[in-house]
């Protein structure tokens, strides 16, 4: 291809989910809606944690920490989505675009190595919990909540410079609901290669690792649970691990399926699906099931509504 051809656009055009108006406005209003309760979902988890002492434990400290990220996740697709749905061209500059797939994959990188530190927790809690204060001190928790972002973050610029060096020559049109990172790869007009070999490479080291840690954790945690005498003993060495064993199906499930094989990738219509999935609904969903299925959780929800209860109190009187 001549050089002429090889040229950088200045925006490009998402193609979105839909063409029909109506059809826009209802997924506007219901998205809106999807990422209000996301944000003030996982803003109340952070916000209880903070004000209840009995939270300020290493599995909260985690949790906080992928709060930040759901919420910080879906703002860095969600806002400009629905933007979109109420605009006739739906562009998006080249920068924005960049910034867009910097902080998706950051983020989305992020929660896949902070789950697998929750896991390495929940392995502690259970298989050696006389020791558990001991070995997951403040300074630990920190190093490996830093390890995550840190990991996150440099796979995504590397991610980001590779495929945005990349000649679009005309190519402006994105299928896809945001800048994702196969979806911008599709558009050069030049061979991919080792673009799909870098994409492997971080699958393998952010998501297929982190993963493999969290099945050899739990594999531990089973056969140590399972070694419990009491019915009681092992309904509560389990409900220990229930919420994060939920988060964990939900996010690991299909990014696997996703970028595991670029090659067999899923058609467009599924990979949109999967972006707002873990855009919208996963986000939304974190804090509902650390909340429902937390006793923990549940019983800092009804101190803090008795405190504000006994505070209207004695506002009216």
């Amino acid at each position: 291809m001549g050089p002429d051809n090889q040229t950088w656009v200045k925006e490009f055009i998402l193609l979105g989910l839909s063409s029909d108006w109506d059809t826009q406005v209802s997924l506007f209003v219901l998205f809106l809606l999807m990422y209000l309760v996301t944000v003030l979902g996982n803003f109340l988890i952070v916000l209880l944690i903070r004000l209840d002492s009995r939270l300020h434990t290493p599995m909260y400290f985690f949790l906080t920490n992928l709060s930040l990220v759901d919420v910080s996740y879906a703002t860095s697709i969600v806002p400009q989505l629905l933007a979109h749905f109420l605009a006739e061209q739906k562009t998006i500059p080249f920068l924005s675009c960049a910034t867009q797939l910097f902080f998706s994959l950051a983020l989305g990188g992020i929660e896949f190595v902070l789950l697998a530190m929750m896991a390495y927790d929940r392995y502690v809690a259970v298989c050696d919990p006389l020791r558990y204060s001991a070995i997951m001190h403040t300074g630990l928790c920190a190093r490996l909540a830093a390890t995550s972002w840190v990991s996150g973050s440099l796979n995504s610029v590397m991610q980001t410079a590779i495929t945005f060096q990349l000649p679009m020559c005309t190519n402006r049109y994105i299928n896809h609901i945001s800048c994702e990172l196969l979806a911008v790869v599709r558009l050069a007009c030049v061979d991919t290669s080792s673009n799909e070999v870098a994409i492997m490479v971080s699958s393998i080291v952010l998501l297929v690792t982190p993963f493999s840690l969290v099945l050899l954790s739990y594999v531990q945690i089973i056969s140590t649970i399972l070694k419990i005498q009491s019915a009681e003993g092992r309904r509560k060495a389990f409900h220990t691990c229930a919420s994060h064993l939920t988060v964990v199906a939900l996010c690991y499930g299909m990014a696997i399926f996703t970028y595991a094989q670029p090659h067999s990738s899923p058609s467009v219509l599924q990979e949109k699906l999967i972006s707002l999935f873990y855009a919208i609904l996963t986000p939304m969903l974190n804090p509902m099931i650390y909340s429902l299925r937390n006793k923990e959780v549940k019983g800092a929800w009804q101190k803090l509504l008795m405190k504000f209860s006994a505070l209207s109190s004695k506002v009216t009187t």
